[in-house]
Order: structure tokens, then C-alpha cells, then sequence
């Protein structure tokens, strides 16, 4: 073997030694020391549309998965009740201000009989009307409230959002109070990202931040709004006697804990669609400049 083939070894030998050291410094990067998770998922705020009066649903003008904006009605209860609970509330009101007139007049006529008439029995018919000046509020209250129980018979939707597993039929009875139908609200999107407590130090309020989705190509930037200040130990919980109940674990193993960060999205390509429950891989920062960084990206996104 002549020197120039000695040469071409060594070189070949020095090259492959060099990527594996350059790999082996990536991958250290990556699983040790870079700030990143596989751990993160999507969450939204979802509103339970709650009747705030009882009835049988008559009408459900929308479907499943259907985008509704604020103020769109979502389902209507029978305001047959609601309305003949208007009128007894009219004739009550009518009935006490024909009282209330018929009470102004007698304290009136007393009023001119001050010697024939006592000065208590005018304070008593004074008496008279201001309580039949009180039922009469009263009556106008009780009105008002069945007016509004008709407008509350209508639900309507009070975010922009999705109709999402809408289970409520016509023929249903609606309960005040329990909810009827979740929409789940298109502007409250974010992600938690789980990162392991030896990644922490890397991890800022403000910190830049790539999102990448299980089911999508793109990157989606984000940034971290706040970062969790609790866990659930789980060897605090104490048994039936009181006792704690600790879990063994391997003297030279610990593993770490996960924080929970949560990030909001800076832009949304039209192209994704969001669902709550998708899960996503977290990257804090910029994407690293040169060859070594798109490794590193591309290992983040792909292992």
C-alpha cells in the first residue's frame, strides 16, 4: 500500500470521526441541554351554554361542528309558557294600580276632613297606599322578569366558535342551569408545552418559540406567556390508615418531572386547522443559523 492510499484512509478515517463527533454534540445538544419537548398539546377554552330557565326545546338551528359568531341563536326553548306568564303578570300589575288609584282617592277625601276624621286614621290610609304603591313595584318587577324569561328562552352563542358534539335534539327538556350545548371559542387557542425541570433554565416568560403539529409540515411561531408553579406530588397522597405513600425508586435513576409552559400562537397558517387535543413538538428560540442548526431543527422534529 503506497502512501497516497495511506493518505485517502486517514483523511476518510479523520472525516468519519469528525461527523460522529459533530453528530454526537448534536444529539447531545438536543436531548440534554436544548430547550425543547414532544410533549405539548393544543387547548381552547369551550363555553357550556347553560338555559337560565326550564322548557322543551322546540328549535336547534344549528349542527355539529357548525361555526356560529356571537350572538347567532344556538337553540330556543317552547315561549308559550314564558308569554302567558307576561300576560298574568300584566293583569296583576293592572289590578294593584287600580287598587293603588282607589287608595290615593280615599286618603285624599280624608285628607279635608280634618275635624271630623282622626289624625291616626289618615296616617293609616296614607299607610294604605304607600303599601299599595310597593305591590305595584313589585307587580312592575314581576313583569319585567317574564319579559326577560321570554328573551332568555333563545340562547344564543357568546363567543365566536364551533358547535362541537352537540348532542341536543327538539323534544328535549332543557333544566336552568345545566348546560345544553358547548361551543368551543375560535379565538382562545394555545398550546401547553411539558418541558422536563432540566430543561427549565432555558425557558423564559417571553421567549420565542417553534411549534411544529403532528399532522403538518409547517412551523407555527409562538411565544411563552407562563410558566406553571405546580405539580401534583404524588407522594403526598396518604392511604385508607393516613400513612404516606411513597413510591421506591431506583437509587441512580431520577426522572424528571414535567413543568407544564404555556405558549400562544403569534400566527396560524389558513392551511391548519386546529383541534384541542393535537400534539405538538416545542422548541424555545430561533432557529439555530448554518448546517448544524437545520440538523438540529430537523432532528427535533423528525426523532
Amino acid at each position: 500500500m503506497n502512501w497516497a492510499q495511506r493518505l485517502v484512509r486517514i483523511i476518510l478515517t479523520s472525516i468519519v470521526l469528525l461527523l460522529a463527533v459533530g453528530l454526537g454534540l448534536t444529539l447531545w445538544d438536543i436531548y440534554v441541554l436544548a430547550p425543547w419537548t414532544r410533549d405539548g398539546r393544543v387547548r381552547v377554552y369551550v363555553v357550556d351554554n347553560a338555559p337560565e330557565v326550564s322548557g322543551t326545546v322546540v328549535s336547534v338551528p344549528v349542527v355539529d361542528n357548525q361555526f356560529v359568531h356571537k350572538g347567532d341563536p344556538l337553540f330556543v326553548l317552547d315561549p308559550v309558557r314564558f308569554r302567558l306568564d307576561i300576560d298574568a303578570a300584566r293583569a296583576r300589575l293592572a289590578g294593584f294600580e287600580e287598587d293603588l288609584k282607589l287608595k290615593k282617592s280615599d286618603a285624599h277625601r280624608r285628607m279635608g276632613l280634618g275635624g271630623i276624621v282622626s289624625a291616626e286614621e289618615q296616617e293609616d290610609f296614607n299607610s294604605n297606599v304607600e303599601t299599595q304603591r310597593a305591590k305595584v313595584n313589585a307587580a312592575k318587577a314581576e313583569l319585567n322578569t317574564a319579559r326577560l324569561n321570554l328573551q332568555r328562552s333563545t340562547v344564543y352563542s357568546p363567543v365566536d366558535g364551533y358547535v362541537t358534539n352537540l348532542n341536543l335534539r327538539v323534544g328535549d327538556y332543557a333544566h336552568a342551569g345545566q348546560p345544553g350545548m358547548a361551543v368551543i371559542d375560535a379565538h382562545s387557542y394555545w398550546l401547553n408545552g411539558y418541558f422536563e425541570e432540566t430543561k427549565m433554565s432555558g425557558v423564559h416568560i417571553g421567549d420565542k418559540a417553534r411549534v411544529k403539529l403532528m399532522g403538518y409540515k409547517q412551523i407555527i411561531p409562538a411565544h411563552v406567556v407562563s410558566i406553571g408553579r405546580g405539580i401534583n406530588d404524588q407522594n403526598g397522597v396518604s392511604d385508607r390508615l393516613g400513612l404516606p405513600d411513597v413510591n421506591p425508586i431506583f437509587t441512580w435513576v431520577r426522572l424528571a418531572q414535567r413543568i407544564p409552559v404555556r405558549l400562544e400562537f403569534d400566527y396560524v397558517p389558513p392551511e391548519i386547522t386546529l383541534a384541542a387535543g393535537m400534539t405538538a413538538t416545542v422548541t424555545i428560540g430561533d432557529e439555530s443559523p448554518g448546517a448544524r442548526g437545520k440538523l438540529t431543527t430537523w432532528l427535533q422534529n423528525h426523532l
